[in-house]
């Protein structure tokens, strides 16, 4: 029979001379296993406290979806929905720095974190954790510490008494932008292999 490389789709005998596979089927069979390990090694938090519902859900699909490991964490209790196998909850004693802290102690390089808090994302984006906001932008390490500045700016005018105004109503807009982000994100931290083993 003659050689066949690993590109082709064409049947090749096994090694062994008693069975035969398909290679490409062979492939994506490996590769679906490799991210499902990958899947495995991450995890997705919440901050909690201040997600949308609709974040929430959006991130209980895809915790299902992926069998991805997903932890809410907040200063309240948490009520998780039934049927999702892979959610669970950290309830923290004290303010929302307690919840923060809980979230930058815990999450590993690899993960990704669903945070409105700046100052949060500032500490997690340096450890390699892979921040989004509930609008569906990422927080990266390129601007991280300009968000942080206009944050630190703005919320010194709200405690000299001026009037910032806030954000627009979240709206399908945003919530379609958040689940496109999460997917892309989640996607690419599969691909990539997940974290170090814990």
């Amino acid at each position: 029979m003659p050689a066949t490389g690993w590109g082709s789709s064409e049947s090749v005998q096994d090694w062994r001379g008693h069975a035969e596979f398909d290679v490409s089927t062979f492939a994506a069979k490996i590769a679906v296993e490799r991210d499902l390990v990958a899947a495995l090694r991450m995890t997705l938090w919440i901050d909690a406290d201040a997600a949308p519902r609709e974040v929430k859900e959006i991130c209980f699909r895809a915790s299902e979806r992926l069998k991805l490991a997903t932890v809410l964490v907040a200063n309240q209790r948490v009520q998780l929905p039934p049927g999702y196998a892979h959610l669970s909850a950290v309830r923290v004693d004290g303010g929302p720095d307690v919840a923060d802290r809980y979230i930058v102690e815990h999450a590993a390089l690899g993960d990704v974190a669903v945070t409105a808090d700046i100052p949060l994302a500032a500490l997690l984006v340096p450890n390699g954790v892979v921040v989004l906001d509930p609008r569906g932008e990422e927080y990266t390490a390129e601007i991280i510490g300009e968000r942080l500045s206009v944050r630190n700016f703005m919320d010194g005018l709200r405690t000299a008494g001026v009037e910032t105004g806030g954000y627009a109503a979240y709206g399908s807009r945003e919530k379609q932008a958040f689940a496109n982000a999460l997917d892309r994100a989640l996607t690419r931290a599969i691909r990539t292999g997940g974290h170090r083993a814990r």
